[in-house]
């Protein structure tokens, strides 16, 4: 089967991959479509490291093909969205309802794939670049087969993490003010969390003007260049600022840019050995820096409201999708998500 795949040397579109077939609690789904993300790209250059070689891709929706023992909520033939989050379930974590924080939230990397014989891991474990991916039973979410796959994909990282990260984590409450620093897929998605939250005035803040008229689409009411306009819309400061770039000058602007009370709300990913500074005596005014996982997310509750705000018309999903790509064509798909010509290119099988 064809799959996408990054040896640490080179990101290769192969047809020789192999998985294996679906053990308990497991279950195996023929991919559809699949977002290309940013964190698909930090892999290949080395801001998000993982072992090697890897079938790339995190962000998928697909048909059911086969599920092993112990697996009920599912059965072939259902359409699902893909998580990440492998979450166990039965740690305190789990427990309290905050899969995110799960140790095993992410997976212990796994080798279902295989080419030549020789294993490759799993990214994320999901791998939604492959035609078919091997999943822990919590990862598939059933959705209503009347939703397109290529909307469907974008649900399980882009909308469970900008959404979810107004929704769950910021908990933007009905008349806040919100600032949004890039508005790609992820701000995207909060920019339209604020709105369905309820926000009076959302800015959203971006150098590329190209932006501005898919980010009123998603529920912006203001759009500029840069932050420095934001205090002659918000003279007090936002009651929420989302950095969705990973630019350590950002987060120090998204911080800057906070009334009394305010959250900074961090969902760009830099490097993991960068650090970012702010004015100690800015935060006693009861302001917060908050780090969200995943949109503190918990994806069988979440991606079944999301599918249901899509049927009837709050979310937006199909104009996520700026272009669809046949797999074969990844390095165009990235080379656009790399200079931002896309909100979200998806690749097809």
């Amino acid at each position: 089967m064809r799959g996408v795949v990054f040896d640490g040397t080179r990101t290769e579109v192969v047809d020789d991959l192999e998985v294996r077939d679906p053990g308990p609690g497991e279950v195996l789904v023929a991919v559809a479509a699949a977002g290309l993300c940013h964190s698909d790209l930090s892999v290949v250059d080395g801001t998000i490291p993982f072992p090697l070689p890897v079938v790339l891709g995190h962000e998928g929706a697909g048909v059911v093909e086969a599920v092993g023992a112990g697996v009920t909520h599912v059965v072939p033939g259902d359409h699902v969205s893909l998580s990440t989050l492998a979450n166990c379930g039965a740690c305190a974590q789990c427990d309290r309802g905050r899969p995110t924080m799960c140790r095993k939230a992410i997976g212990r990397p796994g080798q279902p794939f295989s080419r030549g014989g020789k294993p490759l891991y799993q990214f994320a474990s999901n791998s939604a670049f492959a035609e078919r991916t091997l999943v822990k039973a919590v990862q598939a979410v059933r959705i209503p087969a009347d939703i397109p796959l290529t909307s469907a994909a974008l649900i399980g990282c882009g909308v469970l993490t900008g959404v979810g990260a107004v929704l769950n984590r910021a908990k933007v409450d009905l008349g806040d003010t919100v600032v949004v620093i890039g508005t790609g897929g992820i701000g995207l998605n909060v920019i339209q969390g604020a709105r369905i939250a309820g926000a009076l005035t959302i800015v959203a803040v971006d150098a590329n003007p190209a932006k501005e008229v898919v980010a009123r689409q998603f529920g912006a009411t203001h759009f500029l260049p840069s932050a420095d306009g934001v205090r002659a819309i918000l003279p007090s400061g936002a009651d929420h600022a989302f950095e969705c770039v990973g630019r350590t000058e950002l987060i120090r602007q998204a911080i800057d840019l906070l009334d009394r009370r305010g959250q900074a709300v961090l969902l760009g990913v830099p490097a993991a050995t960068a650090e970012a500074s702010f004015l100690v005596s800015s935060m006693y005014l009861d302001k917060s820096i908050l780090g969200c996982r995943y949109g503190s997310s918990r994806p069988q509750r979440d991606i079944a409201l999301y599918a249901d705000l899509y049927r009837q018309g709050t979310l937006l999903l199909d104009e996520l999708v700026t272009e669809t790509y046949p797999v074969e064509d990844f390095e165009k798909a990235a080379d656009d998500a790399h200079h931002g010509r896309v909100a979200r290119g998806v690749l097809v099988f």
